[in-house]
C-alpha cells in the first residue's frame, strides 16, 4: 500500500493564521475557524429542517464546513479586500485554489478520492446542495463576524470596520435565508460574553 500525505498536509491546517493584517488580541487559524465554521452550518441546515421543513443534510453542511478553506494549506490566508480588489484578481485566485483542491486530491489513493472531491469541490447541482453551499457560506461569514465580536469586547477596535461591513453582508443574505436571520437572532448576541455571563 502506497503512503499517502493527505491528512498529513490537511493537519496542517493549525499553522495557517488568518487576519494576518490586521491586530489581534488573540490568534486565529484556519483549523479553528474551520470548526466554527462546521458547528455553525450544521445549526444553520438544522433550523432549516426543523422550522422551514426542508430536507437539507445538516451532517453534510458539517464536513463541507470543516474541509472549506482547505486549499488555504497551500496558498496561505489571503486577506479579503485583496482577493476581492478586482475581477481579475479574483478570477487569478480562483485557479491558484482550484489548482491547490487538485494537489491535495493528488495525495490520495485512486479509491479514495472520489469521496474526497465530493468534499474538498463539492458540486452545486440541485437545489439542496446549492442551498447547503449558501449556508456554509453564511456561516463562514458569521464565523467572520463572531471574531470582530471577540475582538471588539477585549476593547480591541481594530476589526470596528470589517466587523460593519460583514454584518452588513449577512443582513444582506438573511433576507433570503431564514435559518441565518433565526441564527443572528438568538445565537448570535452572545458571542462576545464571558463565561459567567453565558452560563449565569
Amino acid at each position: 500500500m502506497a503512503e499517502s500525505h493527505f491528512f498529513a498536509l490537511v493537519s496542517r491546517m493549525r499553522h495557517i493564521e488568518r487576519w494576518q493584517l490586521m491586530r489581534s488580541t488573540t490568534h486565529d487559524n484556519l483549523a479553528e475557524h474551520s470548526l466554527d465554521v462546521a458547528m455553525i452550518a450544521h445549526a444553520l441546515a438544522t433550523i432549516g429542517n426543523v422550522r422551514y421543513g426542508r430536507s437539507l443534510d445538516a451532517d453534510r453542511a458539517a464536513l463541507w464546513g470543516i474541509f472549506h478553506d482547505a486549499p488555504e494549506i497551500i496558498t496561505g490566508d489571503l486577506a479579503t479586500p485583496v482577493k476581492y480588489y478586482s475581477d481579475r484578481i479574483t478570477d487569478a485566485y480562483r485557479e491558484v485554489e482550484a489548482a491547490a483542491v487538485e494537489s491535495l486530491l493528488s495525495t490520495l489513493p485512486d479509491d479514495l478520492r472520489p469521496s474526497y472531491e465530493a468534499i474538498l469541490a463539492p458540486s452545486e447541482d440541485g437545489d439542496d446542495a446549492e442551498y447547503l453551499h449558501r449556508l456554509v457560506k453564511a456561516a463562514d461569514k458569521v464565523s467572520a463576524l463572531v471574531k470582530c465580536i471577540e475582538e471588539g469586547s477585549a476593547g480591541n477596535a481594530e476589526f470596528a470596520s470589517a466587523a460593519a461591513s460583514i454584518r452588513a453582508g449577512l443582513d444582506e443574505m438573511a433576507a433570503d435565508l431564514p435559518e441565518l436571520a433565526d441564527f443572528m437572532a438568538e445565537f448570535l448576541p452572545s458571542y462576545g460574553s464571558t463565561l459567567d455571563e453565558l452560563l449565569g
